[in-house]
């Protein structure tokens, strides 16, 4: 098994040295299918492994690859952890990593840079393997940085586009806000329990939970400062609100990128990380507190942000930031069985999304704006029908007498009732509980109006119709300008994929080929069967034997047991939400079409839209105080201090002087014999004069 688990690890990384080192020679059939291969099998090799922890009762064990560091007291190997926790998130990982490098082979058919996106992909695949089954906290660290390397160069994998080069940027940037408060609370947790291998540190915390740090005459809890900078690293990573602002710009990454990153991979390590650490967060209450409020607020700020959206990724983007808030407020409440509940569920359907999104951009030629699609449910049947399966996944549509819904439906009910149950002892949790509901409904509404946009009623997409979506009201920003030309991200065109204007108006939508609807047919059965087949191991009455000690309640956190004891109110309420969201989508965008109703309201730019189309005002924000800031300081160290000072008065004012001074002594060399006997007799004078005056 050790054997298997190291395969699965380094599989991909092989792969993606191949590919990148030497795709050049063996060509792009070649690199494609190498990659492609070393993810198929690692992803076997997942499934082998989970289903040996589920049903084999596999014992937990790590595999030491290599010695890293050994100084002192401080020690970090290279290892392979493998529990519940690992065995789940290698699923996750490979079984999406490998569809999506399945879906790339027909959408980048036409780029002419295919080992070089194969190659990012597998890096980025065993970057986040490499952190899901870390022992220690290095290796954690290394594969986080790892993770954040690999999303750049795919983000800006079409650099020539200066959005997409702007979008890595600012990702990388955000992400080196977030993990400098990782980096702080790695450096703490050492400090205090003098290891940083998981498996010496989780015994120490209920004996130290009462340490605490002075610092400024004021006192505080020193497992709470740990895992609140702990926690500041998963905010950068996941994009939780204030570091989430990297999200929907990194749309501008091809769809296949969204699909793997937003989906079910780099996002989600933010989640993965507190639930790792849930020995340590469960001696934390404030810091757990801190994780409720951040991740409701964070759910309930990018569901108004998805209400307004036009670009069909932006769209799914803000519904991944919204559902990664359910994840961390259910490991706030101490839930964190649901919270990776959720992060299962998850993948499959919002995996789905974004590669169903990728198949209507790649039948309407490289369009993304949804006013300019319309009635493609006929046009693109397979597609329809995937999104229309992942829509009711997210919405979480059910029967709850029966307990029969899709996945979603299970994985986020269960969030919502953790969340009022513990809300009985803790208010901050009833709050994300109330917040989660309202979410449902915001959730509901703005998935059926990207379905109902993009398959139902008038087609869009002809040819007049373009031209009516270019003048028409809600073809404009909430000040007057054309969002489509600057404030939605495209995929980049690929050759004659459209007309001089870049809408493809001659060209008929067309459903997608095969190599890109198989994964959206594998992903659709996830999306149907994960919340019913998973219910019990992860949140149910298996519970307790398939985490076997991967996941840590302290002994008085019963919530999840206390869910099932809440009112039937609570357990109605996120269908109750849902249907309606549904119904206002539908009378919108169904009834109301053909008056164009959502247009109407759109051109009216009423507070609470301009407000939640300008995304609350954030980039705005951040640009006016700290890219400003940081600009004002940079460009006065530099130019101030580096260039006038440092340079001025060190090698710069050296050389300087030394040649001023050399310019001004080679005027004396004229190289006239009159100038020279002139020089020549005011030093005998002088010499004279001198003589003189020490003889006197």
């Amino acid at each position: 098994m050790q054997t298997l688990v190291t395969i699965l690890v380094l599989a991909p990384l092989v792969a993606a040295i191949v590919a990148g080192l030497f795709g050049r020679r063996i060509g792009n059939v070649a690199s494609q299918a190498i990659t492609t291969g070393a993810l198929i099998l690692s992803c076997a090799l997942g499934w082998y492994t989970f289903s040996q922890w589920t049903w084999g009762h596999m014992e937990a064990f790590t595999v030491n690859l290599l010695p890293f560091i050994h100084v002192g007291n401080f020690v970090s190997n290279w290892s392979i952890r493998i529990d519940a926790l690992s065995s789940v998130m290698l699923i996750v990982v490979t079984t999406v990593s490998a569809l999506v490098h399945i879906y790339s082979w027909g959408y980048m058919a036409e780029d002419d840079s295919k080992p070089r996106f194969f190659a990012y992909l597998s890096l980025f695949t065993f970057a986040m393997l490499a952190l899901v089954t870390a022992a220690d906290f290095m290796q954690l660290f290394f594969g986080w940085e790892g993770v954040g390397l690999a999303s750049y160069l795919l983000i800006g994998f079409w650099f020539k586009k200066a959005s997409a080069s702007s979008a890595a940027i600012k990702a990388f940037v955000v992400n080196r806000v977030g993990d400098f408060g990782f980096a702080l609370g790695i450096m703490t947790t050492y400090w205090a329990f003098g290891s940083i291998q998981f498996h010496e540190i989780f015994p120490q915390i209920a004996a130290g939970a009462s340490r605490t740090w002075e610092f400024a005459g004021h006192t505080f809890p020193l497992v709470d400062i740990a895992c609140f900078l702990l926690f500041i690293g998963a905010m950068g990573k996941s994009a939780q609100f204030f570091l989430h602002t990297w999200l929907p710009d990194a749309m501008e990454g091809p769809t296949p990128v969204s699909a793997l990153i937003h989906a079910a991979t780099m996002v989600t390590a933010g989640v993965y990380m507190l639930c790792l650490l849930s020995p340590m967060f469960e001696y934390a209450p404030v810091a757990k507190n801190i994780v409720t409020v951040i991740g409701a607020v964070t759910a309930l700020f990018a569901a108004t942000v998805g209400l307004t959206q036009n670009d069909i990724k932006r769209v799914i983007a803000y519904s991944t930031c919204s559902q990664l808030g359910y994840m961390f407020f259910a490991a706030g409440v101490g839930a964190y069985q649901a919270a990776m509940f959720h992060l299962f569920t998850h993948a499959f359907f919002k995996a789905l999304l974004f590669l169903g999104a990728g198949s209507v951009i790649h039948g309407m030629h490289h369009e993304q704006d949804m006013r300019r699609y319309g009635a493609l449910a006929k046009l693109l049947p397979v597609t329809f029908l995937a999104m229309t399966i992942g829509t009711i996944a997210i919405t979480g549509l059910g029967i709850p007498p029966l307990h029969l819904g899709f996945a979603g439906f299970y994985s986020k009910d269960t969030i919502i009732e953790v969340a009022f149950a513990a809300g009985q002892h803790n208010g901050i949790a009833l709050f994300a509980g109330v917040i989660g509901v309202i979410v449902a409904g915001l959730t509901s509404f703005y998935s059926w109006r990207l379905a109902f946009f993009t398959f139902n009623g008038k087609a869009r997409w002809g040819h007049d119709d373009h031209h009516a979506a270019d003048h028409g009201h809600d073809a404009h920003d909430a000040h007057g300008h054309d969002d489509h030309a600057h404030a939605e991200t495209h995929d980049e065109p690929l050759p004659d994929a459209h007309d001089d204007h870049g809408h493809g108006h001659d060209h008929k939508p067309h459903e997608s080929p095969w190599v890109m609807l198989f994964p959206l047919v594998v992903l659709s059965i996830g999306a149907v069967f994960a919340g019913f087949f998973f219910n019990d191991f992860f949140v149910g009455h298996h519970q307790q034997e398939f985490w076997r000690g991967a996941i840590v309640n302290a002994p008085t956190n019963h919530v999840l047991h206390e869910a099932h004891e809440v009112s039937e109110l609570v357990k109605y309420s996120p269908l109750i939400a849902s249907i309606v969201g549904l119904l206002i989508a539908v009378w919108v965008y169904l009834v109301k079409g053909d008056e164009r109703l959502g247009e109407k309201l759109a051109a009216r730019n009423g507070p609470l839209y301009v407000f939640f189309y300008n995304k609350w005002f954030f980039d705005e924000l951040y640009q006016a105080t700290f890219v400003r800031l940081t600009k004002f300081l940079g460009d006065l160290f530099w130019k101030g201090g580096d260039q006038k000072l440092i340079d001025g008065f060190g090698p710069d004012g050296v050389s300087a002087v030394s040649y001023d001074v050399g310019r001004r002594t080679g005027k004396l060399q004229s190289g006239y014999l009159y100038h020279y006997a002139f020089v020549m007799l005011l030093g005998v004078a002088g010499l004279l004069a001198y003589a003189l005056f020490r003889f006197h």
